[in-house]
């Protein structure tokens, strides 16, 4: 019998829903309320380096959050903190070392401030160079968000070139919504992945915009809200599994719990399981 194996997201989902946002602004504050408010899920790319001692009586329109405003924001929130760099410069500028440096003081810092591990990223300016990702790679960082636009929902397999499906301001925004909502995956699940800053909000005067998009695409059976980190770790547990020559038979070695469509029907293969696959 032909058999037909493929991924499935927690609870057999066949989609997932993931945001990255960057700088560690103000606007944050406001931003998690809405994301909170339709159970969606967003990592948070922070330049400890820029990050005030305190929080100015004038808070400039994207001032960045003071480490204690930070700490109260982000810390327990059910969201991801993740690597930006120190200082925000373009890594591809400088020399190798200090792009390393960028990148490793910042996880530090993070983990300090905000505990556990640290091993997301997305890259300042959205640019990067092969010795960048090199370096992240010396850095033991997971996955790394360019500002690449694929308007597409393949789940990433480059992780360290990780392009988004598109950014919130993109024009066709709501008509991927619908894709997104209204077709199915075939042979394999969709991810979409938005990715801004939340001061552009203000900027743009469009908060009713991410409102709009949030109410439209929260809520729902069928998707996986997830950080980065969940999404990454979920894959790389799924591409572990181990199977007998015939493909009667699977292991899981991991901690994660793994789903998988088998011959159109969803199955879990729990965490050190062996599964007979009839």
């Amino acid at each position: 019998m032909r058999k037909c194996i493929y991924m499935l997201f927690p609870e057999g989902k066949p989609k997932a829903l993931t945001l990255s946002y960057d700088d560690g602004v103000v606007q944050d504050v406001r931003f998690m309320k809405i994301l909170d408010r339709y159970g969606i899920k967003c990592t948070f790319n922070l330049n400890s380096g820029r990050f005030p001692t305190e929080t100015p009586a004038e808070m400039p329109p994207r001032g960045n959050l003071c480490v204690q405003a930070a700490k109260e924001l982000y810390a327990n929130s059910g969201h991801e903190v993740a690597v930006h760099s120190l200082t925000h410069p373009f890594l591809e500028k400088i020399p190798p070392h200090l792009a390393c440096l960028e990148v490793l003081e910042d996880r530090r810092n993070l983990e300090a401030i905000f505990g556990g591990i640290v091993q997301g990223m997305a890259y300042p300016q959205g640019t990067y160079s092969d010795s960048v990702v090199e370096c992240l790679r010396l850095c033991d960082v997971a996955y790394a968000r360019t500002t690449v636009t694929t308007e597409s929902f393949a789940v990433p397999t480059d992780w360290l070139r990780l392009h988004p499906t598109c950014h919130h301001n993109n024009p066709r925004l709501f008509e991927l919504v619908d894709r997104f909502l209204n077709s199915a995956p075939f042979l394999e699940p969709w991810l979409f992945y938005l990715w801004g800053h939340s001061y552009e909000f203000d900027d743009d005067n469009n908060w009713d915009r991410i409102e709009k998009f949030c109410e439209s695409i929260g809520g729902r059976d069928d998707i996986w809200y997830a950080t980065n980190i969940e999404i990454f770790d979920y894959v790389q547990a799924y591409r572990r599994l181990v199977y007998s020559s015939s493909a009667d038979l699977v292991y899981n070695p991991s901690v994660i719990p793994v789903w998988i469509n088998y011959n159109k029907q969803p199955l879990l293969i729990g965490a050190g399981e062996y599964k007979v696959l009839n």
